[in-house]
């Protein structure tokens, strides 16, 4: 009994994975933010493109 708990107080597999779970973490987050980042500056861009066209040429039908 005390080689087993000996062994598994020098097991570092779990801390592996703990680490793995916190990086894959970080890595969705940033991966999130960028998203909303660059989806909000797309709408932006997309509706000043829309407003120039319409002032541009308000003549033609689309």
């Amino acid at each position: 009994m005390l080689n087993f708990i000996k062994s598994f107080r020098a097991n570092e597999s779990g801390a592996v994975t703990v680490d793995w779970v916190v990086l894959t973490a970080a890595i969705v987050g940033l991966g999130a933010a960028v998203l909303t980042s660059v989806s909000n500056g797309a709408e932006v861009m997309a509706s000043n493109i829309d407003q120039e066209l319409q002032t541009e040429i308000p003549t033609m039908a689309f």
